[in-house]
């Protein structure tokens, strides 16, 4: 019989990716003792599993777990068993004295854990006063929390029970099977079993919430979150049931689980689809009818989102995670569409091309990876979450779909869903199933092509009457060279109100697009791909841009900012485009081209002359529709006024208050942060929260900036607090740059400390400092308990800078440090965006800044 034993053995072979299937799970029973006010947690599990052959030990996986014991009940007999953590990623063994004869086993565990600070396993977080906790666990951190096999093609039965002071409300991923009991002076509450799950979507939630509930049809669904929020969250829930019943009608299938719980948190960045109980961080789902229409897009986008996992990704799931594409690529492109389905008033649609576009920034450099990547390294899991998931992914969903058509695409989707329900799938299922539906072998093979490949194609376009030659290479910035690289595209073509689709899969292909006026060359703007065209199409566009819907609209302005990246468009042509534009009925196109411009603005591509210029133009464009709209930054006052104007004005303001016009605007907002931070609430909306806490601390001393972070710190409310430490963050000095990066404050979260960093690089006059403080602490950085969200987004702060010595000192200084960490592709990114950044300066920074010195 072993002794049981926690330590690290480094002499046996540990697997670092996916485990094979000589032990498969059946069934986790979960008895977890959970008190956010302790330290730790503590745990008995039982896992059956089924063994494919006799073995003596069992890889599976547990992580910073003391266990006091292991057991096996094994043909009716019981066996001591011994414990060792083998990496620090969390690969496990447990080993017996005796051979484990093949067949069912029951593996128990007795241990206790602790709760983590930031958003990862089972984390916890003290609000006015109340300890909570929530769990998160994707992708593998619920090892942290439970010995398990933590991958996402074992999906088992859960059942779970917590013990938990009285008084607490306890949330798992499905019903309590009734009220709970009191024993040995802890509330016991015993969830039912839960359908087939991986361990990543698994919930488990404790805290003194409070809730309201609803239902929708004979599912149950509540809303739950913090006390303070008790009043803002019938917005949510009437929300949540819309688009919930609009997702049942897409799947054609009822909501796959036995309840909806929509839990928010104060720590979490984003959202995450647990089964039955999403988890979101509090702003995202904390509002009512009278928020800023970009936090009502924000709430509509990812609540459809999260909820579209329940289907594609919850109900079936990736056998492994390199296609999680499967799950976010096509849950990015559903949460748009069903947003924009659920308040069509709101703009959602726009976003969703917006997205995409800027995934394009990303995919265009040479650093980078497929959609679809092997992963071998469970250390390389989380490189798939970024941009080109999400964005890129998304975009190519949306440009299948848009190829298909509507019922087409859906009827696949369908397919792919029945045939693999309750279990897990891999790209090549759903491929086969679009396949079934597309009428043309060719679509899988272009679908592939995108997935598969990095980088982003330029069609290079010349209309001759009604035929138009297109040749496809890879898009680089100036001074690049594009790699040799063909894509099979699903190309849409338009011509006043014809509409031609094609498969392009030679390098140069000829279409034909009859009827009058210029060619769009991406109908919609739903394609994946850039466009450079000859001098009198490019003029033809900017003319009628006016005339153009919105997503190609934006689709033009993208499309012409990458020709001036690439050193071939003019800031002259991008300035007509946003003369065309300024009063499209969209607002995303509206405002698209003026954004493109202050881009350069922000790099430091643009001098002074140019600036003034820049400012000069937005005055003439901007300066009449401020009369148009008016501003009063009073809470509410433009509350009942259709969504499109309220977010127009938005972009006025953002465009005018650095200008001369926009004196009154900056008086007007200082006034109003005055009176709101004296407890005047009324007097300043949300919506302009971040310029007027801006201006507030501008000409003020560092007292100011003491005590509005004091505020900050104070507060629980979920839109005041990070817009209040965000402008501390971006006060510009050194000096209070110097002061946040080692405040001791218990009221700081860890999760924020990052947000400080990140707002103190945002800025050009203390970046210099900020760099230096990361680079003095990168080793405490990566090290810490959130080391893994801190090596994607550091390099991501690092990338602001513009020249070619900036990206080799950053390669220098930081690249040993990131080697062999999940950043590591993040910051090759960084370096090469810095270095495009300068060789675009050092080949036409002189002639960027004379055509913005010449803009009125």
């Amino acid at each position: 019989m072993f002794a049981c034993a926690i330590g690290i053995a480094q002499a046996q072979p540990v697997p670092n990716g996916r485990l094979d299937d000589t032990v498969r799970p059946v069934a986790y029973r979960l008895d977890l003792t959970v008190d956010p006010s302790n330290p730790r947690f503590s745990g008995h599990v039982e896992i059956d599993v089924a063994l494919a052959q006799g073995a003596s030990s069992i890889v599976l996986h547990g992580r910073g777990l003391a266990v006091s014991r292991v057991t096996a009940l094994a043909a009716g007999r019981l066996l001591e068993g011994r414990w060792e953590q083998l990496d620090p990623v969390g690969v496990a063994r447990v080993g017996f004295a005796e051979t484990l004869p093949a067949g069912p086993v029951t593996l128990a565990f007795d241990y206790d854990a602790p709760f983590a600070d930031g958003p990862a396993g089972l984390f916890r977080a003290q609000v006015e006063g109340a300890w909570h906790g929530w769990s998160h666990f994707e992708a593998i951190d619920a090892r942290a929390v439970f010995p398990g096999f933590d991958q996402p093609g074992f999906k088992t039965p859960f059942t779970l029970t917590l013990h938990t002071p009285e008084g607490l409300t306890a949330i798992g991923n499905v019903p309590e099977t009734g009220p709970p009991m009191i024993e040995n002076g802890l509330a016991v509450h015993r969830f039912a079993p839960t359908p087939p799950l991986p361990t990543y979507l698994v919930a488990i939630m404790v805290g003194p919430f409070v809730s309201v509930s609803g239902e929708l049809g004979a599912l149950p669904v509540r809303i739950v979150s913090t006390r303070q929020n008790a009043d803002r969250m019938a917005f949510a829930l009437d929300g949540t049931r819309r688009i919930t019943a609009l997702l049942e009608d897409y799947f054609g299938t009822p909501f796959p689980f036995p309840k909806l719980d929509q839990v928010t948190s104060p720590l979490l960045p984003g959202a995450m689809e647990n089964a039955g109980a999403a988890l979101y961080r509090d702003d995202l789902l904390v509002m009512d009818a009278e928020a800023p229409v970009s936090r009502q897009r924000a709430f509509g986008m990812t609540v459809a989102h999260e909820l579209g996992h329940h289907w594609f990704g919850n109900l079936v799931t990736p056998a492994w995670w390199d296609d999680l594409w499967l799950n976010e690529s096509f849950a990015n492109w559903i949460g748009y569409r069903i947003g924009d389905a659920w308040r069509p008033d709101l703009g959602i649609a726009g976003d969703a091309l917006g997205t995409g576009f800027e995934a394009m920034e990303t995919d265009a450099l040479l650093a980078g990876r497929p959609v679809r990547q092997p992963i071998t390294d469970s250390r390389r899991i989380d490189t798939a979450f970024d941009a080109i998931t999400y964005g890129k992914g998304g975009h190519v969903v949306g440009m299948v779909a848009a190829w298909l058509g509507e019922d087409r695409f859906r009827e696949g989707v369908r397919r792919y869903i029945a045939a693999h329900a309750g279990g897990s799938a891999t790209s090549d299922d759903f491929f086969a199933a679009l396949a079934q539906v597309a009428g043309d072998p060719r679509l899988v093979p272009a679908m592939r092509s995108f997935v598969e490949q990095q980088g982003v194609p330029l069609l290079a376009m010349r209309r001759d009457g009604d035929r138009v030659t297109v040749t496809q290479l890879r898009y680089t910035t100036a001074g690049v060279a594009p790699p040799d690289m063909r894509w099979t595209i699903p190309l849409c073509l338009r011509r006043e109100a014809t509409r031609r689709c094609f498969i392009m899969d030679q390098r140069t292909q000829s279409f034909t697009v009859p009827g009058k006026g210029p060619v769009f060359p991406n109908a919609g703007g739903t394609g994946y791909y850039r466009f450079e065209l000859t001098a009198g199409h490019w003029q033809e566009l900017i003319a009628g841009a006016d005339r153009l819907p919105g997503g190609e609209a934006l689709a033009l302005v993208d499309s012409l900012w990458a020709s001036i990246r690439a050193g071939r468009g003019t800031i002259g042509e991008m300035a007509r485009l946003e003369r065309k534009l300024i009063h499209h009925a969209d607002p995303h196109a509206a405002d698209a081209a003026d954004k493109a411009l202050s881009k350069l603005v922000r790099e430091n591509i643009v001098g002074a002359q140019g600036r003034r210029g820049f400012r000069l133009l937005r005055e003439k464009l901007y300066g009449p529709l401020l009369k148009t709209y008016g501003f009063d930054p009073r809470a509410g006052v433009y509350a009942q006024e259709a969504a499109a104007r309220a977010q127009r004005r938005v972009q006025v303001v953002n465009a005018l208050v650095g200008t001369g016009t926009g004196r009154k605007l900056r008086r007007q907002l200082d006034a109003a942060a005055v009176a709101y931070l004296g407890g005047q609430h009324g007097a300043l909306d949300p919506a302009w929260f971040d310029h007027a806490f801006d201006l507030y601390l501008y000409d003020r001393d560092t007292a100011a900036v003491r005590s509005l972070l004091d505020a900050a710190l104070a507060s629980e409310d979920p839109v005041f607090r990070p817009a209040a430490l965000g402008a501390v963050a971006r006060t510009g000095f050194a000096q209070v740059a110097a002061w946040l990066l080692v405040l001791d404050d218990p009221r700081l979260r860890e999760t924020e400390r990052r947000d400080l960093l990140d707002g103190i690089m945002a800025r050009s006059s203390s970046r210099e400092y900020g760099y230096g403080w990361a680079l003095a602490h990168v080793a405490a950085l990566l090290g810490g308990a959130d080391g893994q969200a801190v090596s994607t987004r550091l390099p991501q702060m690092l990338g602001r800078f513009c020249s070619v010595s900036w990206a080799d000192r950053i390669a220098r200084d930081f690249g040993p440090a990131f080697a062999d960490t999940p950043g590591a592709l993040e910051l090759d990114r960084a370096v090469e965006r810095v270095r495009n950044c300068g060789l675009l300066d050092d080949m036409m920074g002189t002639q960027i800044d004379a055509e913005f010195a010449t803009l009125r």
